[in-house]
């Protein structure tokens, strides 16, 4: 397996895929089940978009919520696997897309309402995707980025930007691949916003319904003039 962070994100999302769709379809893992999947799409919902791009879109699980909703929805991942899985039910508006292949060219699918990034912006580099799919929303379009809350996946290790590790224990033992993921705190996500120009309309904690914890960080941002 590579060394580069970059190259094992994508090649854990080719490994995993079967077992991420199980766990997914099977609704396996709890953040998703009891909050985080809900905030995401009420998020969405709320910005009334006639069009939206789920970027990292796997499964097709987020399309196919909008799409009840009758919003149309394009999922793009990188993995063929994943898009596939989702072809098979959800019809044929997703593609096999590199976040690299995005950046050369953001206005590719077209122009959107809103920019979906769930759970999907995992590595360190991600200003000049940022920066590019400004050109890919609409005027009064929004970004929505949903990650893991820093202060509760910070865990035991110290409160600053760094790769950890994600081995998918909690999400059952059919997974063939652990994934590093780049950590970063609060100040670091508002930052990376601001630098790309952002600004940051509304933040939302989604939080477990009995133990009151955050779950997840969800931030809408408006491009800047």
């Amino acid at each position: 397996m590579s060394s580069d962070p970059a190259t094992r994100i994508a090649e854990s999302w080719i490994a995993n895929a079967d077992a991420w769709t199980t766990a997914v379809r099977e609704s396996r893992i709890e953040s998703r089940r009891v909050a985080t999947d809900r905030a995401i799409v009420d998020a969405l919902l709320e910005c009334k978009p006639q069009r939206v791009l789920d970027i990292g879109c796997g499964e097709g699980w987020l399309c196919r919520a909008l799409a009840q909703h009758g919003i149309a929805a394009y999922g793009i991942d990188a993995s063929a696997s994943l898009i596939d899985a989702a072809r098979a039910i959800g019809g044929e508006g997703y593609a096999v897309c590199s976040y690299d292949a995005l950046i050369d060219d953001p206005s590719r699918f077209g122009r959107f309402d809103a920019i979906a990034c769930n759970f999907a912006l995992l590595e360190e580099r991600i200003d000049p995707l940022l920066i590019a799919l400004r050109s890919a929303l609409s005027p009064e379009g929004a970004l929505l980025i949903h990650t893991m809350h820093p202060w509760a996946a910070c865990g035991d290790e110290p409160y600053a930007d760094g790769w950890r590790n994600e081995t998918f224990a909690a999400f059952g033992d059919a997974f063939r691949a652990e994934m590093p993921w780049y950590f970063r705190t609060l100040a670091s996500w508002c930052g990376t916003l601001a630098r790309c120009g952002y600004a940051i309309a509304a933040v939302r904690e989604p939080v477990h319904p009995e133990t009151g914890r955050a779950l997840s960080l969800l931030m809408i941002a408006k491009p800047r003039e």
